[in-house]
């Protein structure tokens, strides 16, 4: 069993690191219809990169195995379903890549690798055997061998290709220190955000003003054309409370989808943290000692929820510090204590890459399946759904057949005959969702297709499926004030309130600028000053935005105040209240960890910039092929 050179399917990245660390709103612009990639059909295929293809049933697989590690929320799967094609195609380009430029992995490259990840598979230079080997990766990978081998090599594989973009890129001396300087630049402001939200309930329109700003806004306000609709529907949620389901059926599910009901080994933890990213030495030291003075606290009877609170620099701080469960693989520097520690427990400071944590284990489970009475109403549910889908697509198709006979057929004699819940859409436009037909884009599109008195087929949504009947076309026409008077109103006073922000701001800072107290204008005018903490070039300002926005700020002598700033549609008008100059004398105990920080910056911008050109050339090349209807159907079949 134990053999490194095996390859076969794409092992779960999400498990390495990778899928989930990777997911975001960046979807490959190839895998949206209309895009370069050349499109395959009529095949079980998802996509094609050269001659290895990536089917419906791996992508199924991966998502499966996604969804019982990381509890994912069904409806962001969709999301997952998209990145997992992504990867896997990328895995592919490598691949490819690796071919052309003779870049492999060795054998004893490979086992060295295995040692590292798994040390337990050997006791001393011996290995375990296959048996025991293979329990230990199930256990701790949730993965076959093969496919932990091959997720392991396929690492290597990328680690050299990345190494050869990367290993000629350098620091200058001069970018090390500009980063010097923009992290540790400081002031602190004294502030004032006008909000035109806060502003608008001042703002009061006579009927003649309103007027008005209609007449020189008219062209904004056309009426679109607008249908009234009656709608019949096989409602899957109603349908399924019918649905006999045996415990038979029941025990049948369970058996055939035992490996869903695995559950790793997982610790509930809270923690605090100590930031220490972008601070001096003698700064670390000093928040070392914080935590050695938080942590005597909460082992001797403080309550580590409000110790959390009080003193933690991460956002969980708001729940106490929770951190909700987590398994093996997501929080490596702190795992080793999260996974040693008894329920109840609070380990020791423990030093990360980014900060001092203290982690407190709130409970425990050790890995296991899940008994057939712990998951038995979550399976009926499951089994109810399937049964109600099958039937309603046997009466669909029942349905279609007698439109497809009769299309101009009552709306109300389908809907007694199949016993369908009936309704009125009334005056929808082009574009409106419909929630009470479920989700579909599909349903609106019919809508403005069908004539007065036809009858649509059944549309599947995720409610079920609908048949539409147009009953009234209202057609558009140029809008009269009265038909739009709520929207005329809501512009008028979104315009005004935008106006009078803006002129708040100026009056402010040009009092201010004049002499006049900061804080008493402020007032006067009806704002509150806010304080800032000192902040760097890289940091924010609460509310206000981002450091970015003060640019101007760093060069202005301590009490002048600025032009203000428009962030969004708000407005910020602030004093400089203190500057911290740079300490020249801390730039070299800081050289080498900002040498490094931008070091890895830029070579992983340079690594995403390969992977986009790798991806790109490929399409050009056509050798990235997508099957848009299967891709479809595997989204949704996902949602």
């Amino acid at each position: 069993m134990y053999d490194p050179s095996r390859s076969k399917n794409l092992g779960v990245r999400i498990l390495l690191g990778v899928v989930v660390g990777m997911l975001g709103i960046g979807m490959l612009l190839y895998l949206v219809p209309g895009q370069n990639s050349a499109t395959l059909t009529g095949t079980d295929t998802v996509a094609k990169v050269g001659d290895q293809t990536i089917s419906v049933a791996e992508v199924r697989q991966q998502l499966d195995r996604i969804s019982r590690n990381s509890q994912i929320p069904p409806s962001i799967l969709p999301l997952y379903a998209q990145q997992v094609v992504q990867q896997m195609i990328f895995q592919h380009c490598l691949e490819l890549e690796a071919q052309r430029l003779g870049i492999t992995v060795s054998e004893d490259e490979h086992v060295e690798r295995l040692r590292q990840i798994v040390p337990a598979a050997f006791d001393g230079d011996t290995f375990i055997g296959n048996e025991r080997y293979a329990a230990l990766i199930s256990a701790q990978f949730q993965m076959s061998v093969p496919e932990f081998e091959e997720v392991v090599k396929e690492s290597l594989l990328e680690q050299k290709i990345q190494q050869l973009v990367t290993d000629g890129i350098t620091v200058s001396d001069d970018e090390v220190a500009h980063e010097y300087r923009t992290r540790n630049d400081k002031i602190k402001i004294e502030y004032v955000v006008i909000k035109p939200d806060d502003l608008q309930a001042k703002i009061e329109a006579t009927d003649a003003e309103l007027a008005d700003y209609f007449a020189k806004n008219k062209a904004k306000y056309n009426v679109p054309e607008r249908r009234t609709v009656d709608y019949a529907i096989y409602d899957f949620a109603e349908m399924r409370q019918h649905v006999p389901v045996t415990e038979g059926e029941e025990r049948a599910y369970y058996n055939a989808h035992i490996d869903q009901y695995k559950v790793q080994d997982r610790a509930h933890i809270a923690q605090i943290l100590f930031k220490t990213l972008g601070k001096t030495d003698a700064e670390v030291a000093e928040i070392k000692k914080k935590a050695d003075d938080v942590l005597q606290k909460a082992k001797h009877g403080g309550n580590f929820a409000d110790l959390a609170k009080q003193n933690s620099d991460d956002p969980s701080k708001t729940n106490g510090g929770d951190m909700d469960w987590i398994v093996r693989g997501q929080a490596p520097e702190i795992e080793n204590a999260a996974f040693s520690l008894a329920k109840g427990e609070i380990s020791d400071v423990i030093k990360t890459s980014y900060g001092f944590v203290i982690v407190k284990v709130l409970d425990r489970q050790m890995a296991r399946t899940q008994m057939f009475d712990e998951v038995k109403s979550s399976i009926l549910s499951a089994l109810q759904q399937q049964k109600a889908e099958q039937q309603g697509e046997d009466v669909s198709g029942q349905i279609a057949e007698d439109v497809r006979r009769d299309g101009r057929q009552p709306l109300s004699g389908l809907a007694t005959k199949y016993k369908l819940t009936q309704g009125e859409a009334k005056q929808v436009e082009l574009g409106q969702p419909l929630p009470e037909l479920g989700n579909s884009s599909e349903i609106v599109d019919t809508i403005f297709r069908l004539r007065v008195g036809d009858l649509s087929s059944p549309i599947r949504t995720d409610r079920g499926y609908a048949v539409l009947d147009i009953k009234e076309v209202f057609a558009a026409h140029p809008a009269a004030l009265a038909e739009v008077r709520d929207r005329v109103l809501a512009d008028y006073r979104h315009d005004k309130a935008n106006e009078l922000a803006k002129g708040r701001a100026e009056e402010l800072a040009r009092r201010s600028k004049a002499g006049e107290n900061f804080a008493t204008v402020a007032k006067a005018l009806g704002f509150t000053v806010s304080n800032s903490e000192p902040f760097a070039r890289n940091g924010s300002v609460p509310e206000a935005g981002s450091a970015s926005q003060f640019s101007a700020a760093f060069a202005l002598p301590v009490g002048q105040v600025g032009d203000p700033v428009q962030f969004g549609n708000n407005w910020t008008v602030y004093r400089v209240a203190q500057h911290d100059p740079v300490n020249l004398a801390d730039f070299e105990k800081q050289r080498k960890s900002i040498a490094d920080d931008l070091l890895q910056s830029k070579r992983q911008a340079a690594y995403e910039m390969f992977r986009d050109a790798l991806e790109d050339q490929l399409r050009r090349e056509g050798k990235i092929t997508i099957n848009q209807q299967n891709l479809r159907q595997l989204t949704n079949a996902s949602s």
